[in-house]
């Protein structure tokens, strides 16, 4: 098929956004109606140690953090509450379903992926693994990049080589600073003494997905 000749990657597989049902009472955050600030993406935010802290030290950006799991999440709303960051929106929802329903194509500068869940014994859910990173990287601007952080090496090797081989991703990979302190995970894994690895993918000119003019139709949906 000459279509798949036009992609810039090597995924065969094809995510499949239409599939997906819009997150219960989804509602458009008005940020990205307005759009003031350059837009940042946080997925797996955790109880927000990097998002408040991303809020408050770079008040040029416009932070959307989001979390799955309703403990973390709580802690995390409250936590923004009182600090009243103008600059950051914390989401409770599946990040794949919302991203579908509230990302427009090439809007989102940097997307922080910040030590996730490993899934050493279902490796097929891997970021880097899935067909729903291809519809992540329609997500991202030209030139914005994906920073992906973790303990485990095996996960680093496994992103490092899919990101050349399988997303033709130019990339930087490096240990993280041992006085680093971006999540409560961060935080921990070092002062054990373990390595912790960044890999930094930055999407180049030109670069095309299955999923640039892609936008989810609530209207439809909705009928």
């Amino acid at each position: 098929m000459t279509h798949h000749l036009e992609l810039s990657h090597q995924q065969q597989r094809a995510f499949q956004p239409q599939k997906l049902s819009a997150p219960r009472d989804f509602i458009m955050p008005q940020v990205l109606v307005d759009a003031e600030l350059p837009l940042v993406l946080e997925i797996g935010a955790g109880k927000g140690k990097h998002a408040l802290s991303f809020a408050q030290q770079t008040p040029d950006k416009h932070l959307i953090a989001i979390e799955r799991t309703r403990n973390k999440f709580e802690a995390f709303a409250k936590l923004a509450g009182q600090q009243k960051s103008s600059n950051l929106s914390a989401i409770h929802a599946d990040a794949i379903a919302w991203i579908v329903y509230a990302i427009a194509p090439n809007s989102i500068e940097r997307i922080f992926i910040l030590y996730p869940n490993p899934e050493q014994h279902n490796p097929n859910q891997q970021w880097l693994n899935m067909p729903f990173f291809e519809f992540l990287l329609s997500r991202l601007q030209i030139g914005g990049e994906v920073v992906l952080a973790t303990n485990i090496e095996a996960y680093m090797d496994n992103a490092e080589q899919q990101a050349n081989e399988l997303w033709c991703l130019p990339n930087t990979r490096h240990k993280v600073a041992s006085d680093s302190q971006r999540t409560h995970f961060e935080v921990k894994y070092l002062a054990r003494g373990e390595t912790c690895w960044q890999l930094n993918m930055r999407k180049p000119e030109g670069y095309q997905t299955r999923f640039d003019t892609w936008q989810a139709n609530l209207e439809s949906q909705d009928k």
